[in-house]
């Protein structure tokens, strides 16, 4: 007995979750496979439209065939495609305070073909400032999501970034809608104040089709209940170049999440004792606003989804040290409880979102079905406010610590026992608990 008892506190010191957990089989060596193909500089960033994002689609799919899941019923095998727009910037011609603007002090996000604003013409026009010492790319991120039209001054403290984020702009806007939607238009300068302000721009406006990817493991008696296992493997496709490197590889944003989805589907296939249906699916367009989850919310019945599990960034230790990641809107429903109690015996523990102002429950693949009332979470371990690699071009495997993506594999998988044994059900997110 005294040896079993210090074999079990020796695995524990190498980092072994005990107990039940040992018998999650997630291995080492697919998952190291499967990032370093996400990963690889032939996908190119897997940027939406792009032929890279196509290529990682096929890869999900034919993974998912090889585990033996079951096509989504109206999809094409494992891809649910839909189409979306395209939108790039053919002339443009904006005055603010008199003062005409160059071009490369411009970024504009909209999806419509004529944008013609004046200050007189437009009252729905709202104008924001970025000040100097704020942080430019956090407000880019959700601003860019607004269903307001903006006028966004950019203190010109800010130019280096903004030169940075003229990438985004000069491939174009995503969008669900041709000429529909809301537009902001970002402009770097001295002003402050938008006294006057003349804006015409035009733009083409191309049809394309992207794809999710998805995999069914029909349940046994609850069939009709579902449970959620998602990630998005799009990422952002080139960046200026850094020593000759110009690829954003999105090794852990979100490489590693897909990872997570796909060694689960085969691990939860292998153990065939789910009582509700899993659905396992890979997101497309979640950098450029969340298309690829917004239209598959809009074909699912939020009232049959007991649970989803939203992986993003798992590929380092979390601030709260090795085993352990945190959960985003913890507090909106009984959710992450439900886990830790399945979580019980081993020595991995989930936390409450670290990073409330960086508002990461709504900018993730969850926040479509939760704002339906789906008790819709992300699962993270990602230390985003110091995160040096993220969306860089040394977001790269060698950049991952395998060990922590396995231990936080198996403890998804354990924790969610009860909910897709159909015992526990997370409560509803409430209306209120919405932004």
């Amino acid at each position: 007995m005294k040896k079993l008892l210090s074999l079990v506190l020796i695995l524990s010191a190498l980092g072994f979750v005990p107990s039940t957990a040992q018998q999650i089989n997630v291995e080492k060596n697919n998952v190291e496979r499967i990032i370093k193909t996400l990963a690889a500089d032939d996908m190119e960033g897997r940027k939406t439209f792009s032929k890279g994002n196509d290529k990682a689609a096929d890869f999900i799919a034919n993974e998912f065939k090889q585990i033996g899941l079951k096509t989504l019923d109206g999809a094409d095998g494992y891809l649910q495609k839909f189409k979306m727009y395209q939108a790039k910037v053919a002339d443009l011609n904006i005055k603010i305070n008199g003062q005409s603007i160059a071009n490369e002090a411009v970024g504009v996000s909209s999806s419509s073909e004529n944008i013609d604003w004046s200050e007189t013409q437009n009252p729905d026009v709202n104008t924001m400032t970025v000040a100097a010492g704020e942080n430019l790319y956090q407000k880019f991120t959700v601003l860019r999501r607004s269903p307001k039209n903006l006028l966004i001054l950019v203190d010109s403290s800010h130019a280096k970034l903004f030169k940075g984020l003229k990438n985004f702009f000069k491939n174009g806007t995503e969008s669900a809608q041709k000429n529909g939607g809301s537009s902001q238009i970002w402009i770097l300068g001295n002003s402050t104040v938008a006294n006057t302000f003349s804006i015409k721009i035009k733009q083409n406006i191309s049809e394309k089709t992207l794809q999710n990817v998805v995999g069914i493991i029909e349940g046994k008696s609850k069939k009709a209940e579902q449970v959620i296992f998602s990630g998005h493997y799009d990422h952002i496709g080139f960046l200026k170049a850094v020593d000759g490197d110009s690829i954003a590889n999105g090794a852990d944003d979100d490489a590693s999440g897909t990872t997570a989805v796909i060694a689960l589907a085969k691990h939860f296939k292998q153990t065939n004792d789910n009582e509700r249906t899993l659905v396992f699916v890979a997101f497309t367009a979640e950098e450029v606003g969340g298309y690829g989850s917004k239209y598959f919310s809009e074909n699912m019945k939020p009232e049959a989804v007991m649970a989803m599990f939203n992986i993003e960034m798992i590929g380092k230790e979390s601030k709260f040290g090795r085993n352990t990641a945190f959960i985003t809107g913890y507090e909106k429903t009984d959710f992450g409880k439900i886990l830790q109690h399945n979580l019980a015996n081993t020595d991995f523990t989930f936390h409450p979102d670290p990073y409330p102002t960086q508002r990461l429950f709504y900018r993730s693949d969850n926040a479509t079905l939760a704002r339906l009332g789906v008790p819709a979470h992300t699962i993270s371990t990602d230390q985003i406010d110091i995160d040096k690699f993220y969306h860089s071009v040394n977001d790269e495997f060698e950049t991952l610590a395998v060990d922590n993506i396995v231990q936080t594999i198996k403890a998804i998988a354990l924790s969610a026992k009860s909910i897709i044994a159909g015992t526990e059900t997370p409560q509803r997110v409430k209306k209120e608990d919405v932004d």
